[in-house]
């Protein structure tokens, strides 16, 4: 099976912000969540993927091609959907359609009218009259309509309803059942990532700070609630964060079955991913 992307050592340098040796790999077939806090380097590593931003270091390859900064035909592969809708307010969706056609070499307008009838759109209102969901589904449409192999969303879900963002996340599960397409998807959202995602990768101030398949990282990961006397008695390298407050502590267990060997007496929970991410960095009562 080909990745759909692997990125090697990708570095950026901002002055006051740093990318630091970033690897990630995103095989065929996939959904890869990128996560992390505001400012942690998700979308710097989207625009480094997408040629969008001048890299200091590291490689990139997409479906094992790898990505010069002078070579831009790879971009007609991929279908991005960004946080904010790109469309002019005065256009109307067919008008959309028109003009992406002459943009986009494989573009498909039937596939694209199909997309328009499935997520309701109308045709007949200018783009400033849609909502805010209606203007990300209309970004879904045109991102699919040019036959892409790789998805990349950056925050594409934020903002939505939860009934709008199931639809959507369905797309995105239909899109990879061929195992030649992909979805890298940056989000805020984690509940969203542990209903789609594959893999996981988490960024902290410009590192991968974890990463690895979403199922054996919410298995091997727990949750830890206990007294201070219990957090006492505890060898801190089977923790990776704790938070004490008046009424107790909790902990982020780093291997649950070993933890559960060592303290039998103590009861370790499973944990989310956005509880993995906040004892990350809050760790030590941060």
């Amino acid at each position: 099976m080909t990745n759909a992307i692997e990125v090697r050592g990708l570095c950026k340098d901002y002055g006051d912000f740093q990318l630091r040796d970033v690897d990630l790999t995103l095989p065929g077939g996939s959904i890869l969540g990128l996560i992390g806090e505001n400012g942690a380097g998700k979308s710097t590593t989207i625009k480094a993927i997408l040629g969008l931003i001048r890299r200091n270091g590291g490689s990139i390859r997409i479906f094992g091609r790898e990505i010069l900064g002078d070579d831009p035909s790879y971009k007609e592969d991929i279908g991005v959907v960004l946080d904010e809708a790109s469309f002019h307010d005065p256009l109307k969706v067919p008008q959309v359609g028109r003009v992406l056609s002459g943009v986009y070499r494989d573009w498909d307008s039937a596939r694209f009218d199909a997309y328009v009838e499935r997520f309701r759109l109308p045709r007949d209102k200018k783009i400033k009259e849609f909502s805010r969901g209606m203007k990300q589904k209309l970004s879904i449409a045109t991102a699919l309509s040019h036959h892409p192999r790789l998805l990349i969303l950056d925050e594409a879900t934020s903002g939505l309803d939860p009934v709008v963002r199931d639809e959507l996340l369905d797309e995105f599960l239909a899109f990879i059942q061929d195992e030649d397409h992909a979805v890298l998807i940056s989000s805020h959202i984690t509940s969203d990532l542990e209903k789609a995602a594959d893999y996981v990768t988490y960024l902290h101030r410009g590192r991968v700070a974890l990463q690895g398949a979403k199922d054996e990282l919410l298995e091997t990961y727990g949750r830890l609630v206990c007294s201070r006397a219990d957090l006492q008695k505890i060898d801190p390298a089977l923790l990776l964060g704790t938070r004490v407050n008046q009424f107790g502590c909790e902990a982020l267990v780093k291997d649950r079955r070993a933890f559960q060997r060592r303290c039998p007496g103590l009861t370790v929970d499973p944990v989310s991913l956005e509880e993995i991410m906040v004892f990350t960095v809050r760790g030590d009562g941060k």
